[in-house]
C-alpha cells in the first residue's frame, strides 16, 4: 500500500457509483471476553504510543486522509458504524467529534444512519443523551445472554438485567433504532436458558435483534478452556436447534428475518450499514485493523494502535496491505453475501456451471419455491441452517 494511501485509478473512478459509508473501529476494552478474537486491547495490553485520550484526534486524522485520497467530489455518507472493542469507553463527546469530522469532510446524506455498539455497562443516560443529540441514530447493545452463568462463561461483565435497562435508557434518550446482540450454544447453556434470553430481549422491545452461534476461535481463552477439557465444545446440532428456537420466537413476536442472523420489526429497523456491506457498497474503515473497500480495491490497516497513531502522525496512510479484486472474486463474493439476505440472489446471475446445484437446492427444500418463481433464490428456514455449505455449492 503506498504511504500516501493512493488508490488505483479504477477504484478512484468508481467513487460515488455505489452507496458509501464509514466504519470506525475503537479498539479498547476493559477486559477481554473469553470468546473474542477481535483486534482489541485492554489497558495492560496497549503499551506506549497510544491512548484512549488521544484516539479521537488520531481517528479524525484518518478521516481527513480519506478525503484527500478520495478527492473533492461529492460523496455523501449514507451510513456510519462505530464498532469495537467497546466504542463507548471513549467519551461520548469524542465519538460525536469523530462523527462531526466525517460530516465536515464529506457530508452526511439526508437521513443517514449513524450507529454505535455499546456494552450495557459502558453507558449511562447522560452519555446516551450526548450521543443522540450529537447525531447518532442507532445503538447496538451486546446483551449476549440473560443468564448469569452463561455471561460468566463468556466473561461478560454486565448483570443479566442491565441490557434491558440500557434499551429503556436509549429509548428515553431518543433512539428510535436499538439492537440487542445475542449469542447461543455457549457451553453450559440449556434450551431453557436460551428461551429466557430471547424472552428478555423481546420484552425489552428493541426493533432489531441479532443472534449468532458461538464460534470457538483459536488463541482465545475459551478455546484454551475447551482444549483442557474444562468446557465442552459447542455442538452443531444444538446450535441448529437454538437457531430454530430463535427464529420461531422472534417471528411470533413480530420480528422478521432479513439476513440469516438478523431480525427486525420493520424495514426501517434493518441495519443499513450492514446492508451496505452485503449488497456491494463502498466504505472506508477508520482505526487499527479496520478494513476498507472502494471500487473493487480492499485494504486493511496496521493492527496495533501505536503503529496506527505513528503512521498518521507522520502523515502516512495507516494501511498495511491491499488487494484488487478480480471480476471473478467479486462475482463469488456477491453470491456469498446476497444469498444470505431475504431479497436473495437473481437466478439469471448464477454462473451456468452451478445451475444444477441450484435446482438440487430447490428440490431439497433449501430454496423458497415462491421466490424461485419470481426469479430469485431465497433461503428457506432449512436453507438458512445450511447456508454456509449451500453457498459453497453455489459459487
Amino acid at each position: 500500500m503506498p504511504e500516501s494511501g493512493e488508490l488505483p485509478p479504477s477504484a478512484v473512478a468508481a467513487v460515488g457509483a455505489r452507496p458509501f459509508g464509514f466504519y470506525v473501529h475503537v479498539p479498547f476494552c476493559v477486559t477481554r471476553c473469553g470468546y473474542c478474537d477481535f483486534n482489541t486491547y485492554t489497558a495492560t495490553e496497549l503499551g506506549p504510543g497510544a491512548s484512549r485520550q488521544d484516539y479521537a484526534d488520531t481517528a479524525i486524522d484518518e478521516v481527513r486522509l480519506a478525503r484527500r485520497v478520495l478527492g473533492s467530489g461529492a460523496l455523501p455518507v449514507e451510513t456510519v458504524f462505530v464498532g469495537g472493542g467497546t466504542p463507548t469507553l471513549l467519551d461520548a463527546g469524542d465519538l460525536v467529534r469523530i462523527l462531526r469530522a466525517i460530516d465536515d469532510e464529506f457530508g452526511l446524506a439526508p437521513g443517514a444512519e449513524v450507529s454505535t455498539e455499546a456494552n450495557p455497562e459502558s453507558v449511562d443516560p447522560a452519555a446516551l443523551a450526548t450521543l443522540r443529540a450529537g447525531g447518532f441514530t442507532r445503538i447496538s447493545f451486546g446483551m449476549q445472554s440473560a443468564r448469569e452463568h452463561v455471561l460468566k462463561i463468556l466473561d461478560r461483565r454486565h448483570t443479566p438485567g442491565r441490557a434491558v435497562e440500557a434499551v429503556r435508557e436509549a429509548r428515553e434518550a431518543g433512539f428510535e433504532h436499538v439492537n440487542l446482540d445475542l449469542i447461543y450454544s455457549t457451553p453450559g447453556e440449556s434450551d431453557d436458558d436460551w428461551r429466557a434470553s430471547l424472552d428478555a430481549a423481546i420484552d425489552a422491545q428493541p426493533d432489531h435483534v441479532s443472534a449468532y452461534s458461538l464460534i470457538v476461535e483459536d488463541g482465545t481463552k475459551l478455546a484454551a478452556r475447551i482444549k483442557r477439557g474444562e468446557l465442552p465444545m459447542p455442538d452443531d446440532d444444538v446450535a441448529a436447534d437454538r437457531y430454530l428456537i430463535a427464529d420461531e420466537m422472534l417471528a411470533k413476536a413480530g420480528y422478521g428475518w432479513y439476513e440469516v442472523s438478523n431480525w427486525a420489526t420493520s424495514e426501517a429497523g434493518r441495519c443499513r450499514h450492514n446492508l451496505l456491506y452485503w449488497t456491494g457498497g463502498d466504505w472506508w474503515g477508520i482505526g487499527p485493523g479496520a478494513h476498507s473497500h472502494v471500487g473493487g480495491t480492499r485494504w486493511w490497516n496496521v493492527k496495533h494502535p501505536a503503529a496506527y497513531a505513528s503512521r498518521l502522525a507522520d502523515r502516512k496512510s495507516p494501511a498495511h496491505a491491499r488487494e484488487i479484486l478480480t471480476d471473478a472474486d467479486r462475482a463469488i463474493e456477491r453470491v456469498m453475501l446476497e444469498l444470505r439476505l431475504i431479497s436473495g440472489f437473481p437466478l439469471d446471475d448464477f454462473a451456468p456451471g452451478v445451475r444444477p446445484a441450484v435446482a438440487r437446492a430447490l428440490a431439497d427444500g433449501l430454496l423458497d419455491v415462491d421466490a424461485f418463481k419470481t426469479g430469485h433464490a431465497v433461503l428457506t428456514r432449512n436453507g438458512r441452517l445450511l447456508a454456509d455449505a449451500l453457498i459453497r455449492d453455489l459459487t
